[in-house]
């Protein structure tokens, strides 16, 4: 393996290389959503561009970045760069993937049996399972572990394709925790309300941390014996170098908590206003229909022949909030 020359700022910029594997992955994936936009706009039906723009530079350009870029160049020399190229694969590119809402945009541009097929897919039980948030938070955490604390990641670096299918077992890793967290389709549990989802966020940004933490108090070197001989003059000391990968994940894993949290509750804020203006359309509607109601008129007679004449409102009928089992109505019944 040749080695890099020494990396400096400059280089840190402007190093690349191919990487034929995760550019597939990339066309692929951009190629898929591009796809569905397109479906979608040939049928006249609007597709926000900032979710396609999320999707594009946050999301795919982050697995560029990862696996393309100086990172890639030097992960073989310097822990730091490869501990980054993980989190960034783990946790960044799945939430810009999320953010572009591929799950919903999928049930909406395919075609009708294959759309049902997908959402029976994703209410399957197996992608429930996998998508549970206590299980998809354990399995993030345990593949960052596993990578770390066994020879997977020191097997990773003399392999290339066992290098490919890592990247591939993060991105897939921190997908089943992010993806259905944000999407719009019912993905998760009917008690994962968006402030139980801001909850999870909080609980995984703490959870998420631990890797790095570990990593950077870490006595024992990790993937010591590769990097103890592929390690050039110019580099820092080998442990000092996993000090600093370690405290980049840290840095990293609680930096993205944040958009992450700021998405659940600004999907939040948009789902209770969109109820409250459909709530308040019903009760418009429901308030017309009764004033719209004409009166019954009953007549009697009365001793003396004298006729009495009695006016009664229109038929009572239980208002929906009575009936209905939605969140909305169960708010409402609440709140009298």
């Amino acid at each position: 393996m040749e080695t890099p020359p020494q990396l400096t700022m400059g280089r840190l910029f402007s190093s690349w290389q191919a990487d034929v594997p995760a550019l597939l992955v990339v066309v692929l994936l951009g190629g898929l959503y591009g796809w569905g936009v397109l479906r979608l706009r040939r049928r006249g039906e609007a597709w926000p561009v900032a979710r396609t723009a999320a999707f594009a530079l946050l999301g795919l350009g982050t697995i560029v970045v990862a696996t393309m870029s100086a990172l890639a160049v030097y992960d073989r020399v310097l822990f730091w760069p490869a501990a980054v190229q993980n989190v960034l694969l783990d946790l960044i590119a799945p939430l810009g993937l999320a953010l572009g809402d591929p799950l919903r945009l999928a049930l909406r541009a395919l075609p009708e049996r294959a759309a049902a097929r997908a959402q029976g897919a994703m209410t399957g039980r197996l992608f429930r399972l996998l998508t549970f948030p206590l299980v998809s938070t354990a399995l993030v955490l345990a593949t960052e572990l596993t990578i770390y604390f066994t020879p997977y990641f020191e097997t990773a670096l003399a392999d290339n394709w066992l290098h490919q299918l890592m990247y591939l077992h993060l991105l897939l890793a921190g997908s089943l925790f992010v993806l259905p967290v944000l999407t719009r389709e019912e993905a998760l549990p009917a008690w994962c309300t968006h402030p139980v989802r801001a909850g999870l966020v909080f609980v995984d940004g703490i959870i998420d941390a631990v890797p790095g933490i570990v990593v950077m108090t870490h006595g024992t070197l990790i993937a010591g014996s590769w990097y103890l001989s592929h390690s050039p003059s110019w580099a820092p000391d080998v442990q000092h170098d996993q000090q600093l990968g370690g405290g980049a994940m840290v840095s990293i894993a609680e930096l993205v908590a944040l958009p992450f949290l700021l998405a659940i509750l600004v999907q939040w804020a948009r789902t209770e206003r969109a109820e409250t203006v459909a709530l308040d359309r019903r009760l418009d509607t429901e308030l017309e229909v009764v004033r719209a109601t004409p009166a019954k008129t009953s007549t009697g007679t009365a001793t003396g022949a004298e006729t009495v004449t009695s006016t009664e409102g229109p038929d009572l009928v239980r208002p929906w909030w009575e009936t209905e089992n939605s969140e909305v109505a169960q708010r409402i019944r609440g709140q009298r």
